[in-house]
């Protein structure tokens, strides 16, 4: 299914009806990657972390995800990604597949840039001293990664 609308609207309001069609388009997209998941709970919970991920809070880390998909412990969340049965392989698989059916067309771009920035402090989350590519040293720095998808007709930006 190629889109015919805009995804993302620049320079004008987020609609109700925007955030439904996102909501559907998540469903859509767990519905592909849900049968890859052994069991019924880790099935689920993908979802809620996909949620998370997308969601407007700060920090993304186990108890954040976990508070936002209203578990009381961080528990869950880990055990998805550090032990649930799952083929990350044919996950990824179902995912290039839903892209390239989503906005697959002439014309569109996918870019992914991972960049560093450098923090000065002891205390910000994720920073740690590693090798920095902007400065070429060993540095406090903190990766993000930027998405940029392109099609003719709209533009989405997205950084985590």
């Amino acid at each position: 299914m190629k889109l015919s609308h805009h995804t993302t609207f620049s320079g004008t309001q987020t609609t109700v009806v925007d955030v439904v069609r996102w909501a559907q388009e998540l469903a859509r997209l767990h519905a592909c990657i849900a049968p890859r998941f052994a069991r019924p709970e880790p099935r689920r919970r993908a979802l809620a972390y996909l949620q998370g991920l997308l969601s407007p809070i700060e920090r993304k880390n186990g108890w954040q995800l976990a508070e936002h998909a209203r578990e009381a412990r961080p528990d869950g969340m880990q055990r998805l990604l550090a032990s649930a049965v799952w083929d990350a392989d044919l996950v990824r698989d179902d995912l290039r597949a839903y892209v390239l059916e989503t906005i697959g067309a002439p014309g569109a771009i996918v870019v992914i840039d991972e960049t560093s920035f450098l923090k000065r402090g002891r205390k910000s989350a994720g920073v740690r001293i590693q090798y920095c590519g902007t400065t070429g040293l060993r540095e406090n720095w903190k990766a993000w990664r930027v998405s940029l998808l392109r099609h003719e007709s709209w533009t989405h930006l997205a950084r985590s």
